[in-house]
């Protein structure tokens, strides 16, 4: 099926005006105006799901089955140019590691979360005086216990170590999210 010119026009121009609106809105709604980070509610029920990871080896960082959620403006932006659009935000959930005998044989499961991580992109550096905000994004870490508050104690020391590896891929590591590899195609 061929696409008339004008049409295709305004589809190439839908996705980056969607992704210029969700920047505010994520300003509006999860950062506040001195770059603190709130948790998303909604995302499982409003986001797309990226993918999934375990972590099995209990003695690791990190330890569990992670589900990662991002707005879906940010995941077609995301497919058409390689890139997270400013405001992006992405929500990293752990969950503990069940396991028991199913008629299948013995099986693992997620169970309840123990915490939450939340990428937020900012690339105009809109908080550089944070230690919550560096490398074009802001980072916060959240427990079950008290998800209203972020315990991270800033990038350096609680977020880089871990995603240096993807440090090329904007810091995120898009290798384990299906959904961020397949980029449409337009006839």
């Amino acid at each position: 099926m061929k696409l008339l010119p004008g049409l295709l026009l305004m589809l190439s121009v839908c996705i980056p005006l969607q992704a210029m609106a969700q920047e505010p809105a994520t300003f509006r709604t999860w950062v506040d105006e001195k770059g603190v980070i709130s948790l998303p509610k909604d995302y499982r029920s409003h986001w797309a799901h990226l993918g999934s990871w375990l972590v099995a080896d209990a003695s690791a960082p990190g330890h569990g089955f992670h589900d990662v959620y991002a707005q879906p403006e940010a995941v077609a932006y995301f497919q058409k140019t390689g890139q997270f659009p400013d405001g992006a935000v992405i929500v990293k959930e752990v969950r503990e590691v069940r396991d028991g005998i199913k008629t299948t044989g013995q099986a693992q499961w997620a169970g309840d979360i123990s915490i939450w991580f939340v990428m937020v992109k900012d690339s105009k550096g809109r908080f550089e005086n944070s230690s919550h905000w560096s490398s074009g994004w802001g980072w916060a870490l959240f427990e079950s216990k008290a998800p209203d508050r972020n315990v991270s104690k800033g990038f350096g020391s609680s977020c880089e170590a871990c995603h240096t590896p993807a440090k090329a891929q904007d810091w995120v590591f898009t290798e384990g999210y299906p959904v961020l590899n397949i980029l449409p195609q337009v006839q």
